[in-house]
């Protein structure tokens, strides 16, 4: 039992002191970078998804 609370006490006191903290706008800015990137990835996938669905459908009227 003692090494687990050994465990935690050693890993809180590492989050305080030897962890670097992003600042308020470093925080913001990732945040605003990761957004942007998950919309382009998104429509990137969609548009994808379209036009292999769109071609599928092409084929498969040919053969109707």
């Amino acid at each position: 039992m003692n090494k687990i609370s050994l465990y935690f006490k050693e890993s809180y006191g590492e989050l305080l002191e030897k962890v670097t903290w992003p600042t308020w706008m470093q925080l913001q800015q990732s945040t605003v970078i990761v957004l942007v990137a998950t919309v382009i990835i998104t429509a990137m996938v969609w548009i994808m998804d379209f036009s292999s669905n769109q071609l599928l459908k092409l084929v498969y009227s040919l053969f109707k």
